[in-house]
């Protein structure tokens, strides 16, 4: 099989599908890797670098579509990068298709075969493929909550930790996954006073055994929510449910009585936000001000620390490379139903039910789909 590896193009993405170890791992099995020239260069990896493990460097995207089997990618295919997708293609990928119909529609018309990283599944109900992007936005929710509760953005002035004498800041994270234990390790850390609510009553157990007396859990309830909310310094919306929208948790009006200079960041803003008052940003532009809250909605966080972010993504993303470059993307699927989980789109078809409610397709099993 020929996989292709474009450059990002999506707004300060830096991070890129395949590093030069997962090239030559995939050319160690018999396959040919086509990358596009400096598509490695936001994690330090040269084309002469991903020559030395075994892959063909193209001058334009446009090469890589044209050439490869399977498209390896980070971040949902934008509008000039689907128009080049062809029938039966595989597309390996995020996608986050529940918020976007405009990207759901050119999938299904392009015939392609659409994976996606965030459904796939492991054995246990996790989502493997999305865990470590979570890891690393979790973190970097509070680096950018803590820089965004400083005045030259809009904030409070309120240094997340305090000083002795002074109050630190209150941060509330909703929901206790894997962004709610990796904001609440940072928050800690830098000595916030951190409350997590969540309805998981396992999950506040874990997060207890974990950080003891340092962390505050709460169940999760509309009228929790508020009081916290409307209390909190900093808020990090952390919420996931798995292929479909986001839960809007925090209302417009809410927002219009929480404090002036408190801080939203929205980790679940690529499945359209848990804030009523969300609205994707960019890393160029990553915040604005709705009735003095401070909003910071950047739907790509991780692409910041690409090199972190591009090792962590392909420590497991590679096995699934494999199988589907090894055995083809029929039989990687049938063979694996994790994997399965991922497919979203085939050839025309809705194959993912959150994502067939969510934006009004006809949902067609994954199975029934694959055996057509």
């Amino acid at each position: 099989m020929r996989l292709g590896v474009p450059k990002e193009v999506k707004v300060h993405e830096y991070r890129v599908g395949m590093t030069p170890a997962s090239v030559r791992e995939v050319t160690s099995h018999g396959h040919e890797v086509v990358v596009e020239t400096n598509a490695g260069i936001g994690i330090g990896a040269g084309d002469d670098d991903y020559r030395a493990a075994g892959a063909e460097i193209a001058d334009t995207a446009e090469d890589v579509f044209a050439r490869a089997d399977m498209i390896v990618k980070v971040k949902e295919p934008q509008a000039g990068e689907r128009s080049l997708l062809r029938d039966g293609q595989i597309l390996f990928t995020y996608l986050h298709l529940a918020p976007d119909p405009e990207q759901t529609k050119d999938l299904v018309e392009s015939g392609a075969i659409c994976v996606a990283y965030e459904t796939v599944t492991d054995a246990h109900g996790g989502l493997p493929l999305l865990a470590p992007m979570s890891q690393v936005a979790g973190r970097m929710s509070i680096q950018a909550g803590a820089h965004c509760l400083e005045k030259e953005p809009g904030g409070a002035g309120i240094l997340i930790g305090g000083v002795p004498g002074v109050a630190p800041a209150k941060v509330v994270i909703i929901g206790g996954g894997v962004v709610g234990e990796n904001a609440a390790y940072m928050a800690i850390g830098l000595g916030a006073d951190v409350t997590v609510i969540e309805r998981n009553v396992d999950t506040m157990r874990a997060l207890v055994v974990r950080f003891g007396g340092r962390i505050k859990t709460l169940y999760s309830t509309a009228l929790t929510i508020e009081q916290e909310v409307l209390d909190a310094d900093l808020v990090i919306g952390g919420v996931l449910v798995p292929g479909a929208k986001a839960p809007k948790l925090v209302s417009r009006d809410q927002v219009s009585r929480m404090r002036p200079g408190s801080v939203l960041v929205d980790v679940a803003i690529d499945q359209g936000g848990c804030f009523e008052t969300a609205k994707p940003t960019t890393h160029a532009e990553p915040t604005y001000v709705v009735d003095g809250v401070v909003h910071y909605c950047v739907a790509n966080m991780p692409g910041a620390v690409a090199r972190t972010s591009t090792y962590a993504l392909n420590n497991v993303t590679l096995p699934f490379i494999l199988q589907i470059a090894d055995k083809g993307v029929n039989a990687a699927l049938l063979e694996n139903p994790h994997l399965l989980e991922g497919l979203n789109v085939y050839r025309g078809k809705v194959t993912y039910q959150a994502v067939a409610e969510d934006l009004g397709y006809s949902f067609t099993e994954p199975a029934t789909a694959l055996a057509a």
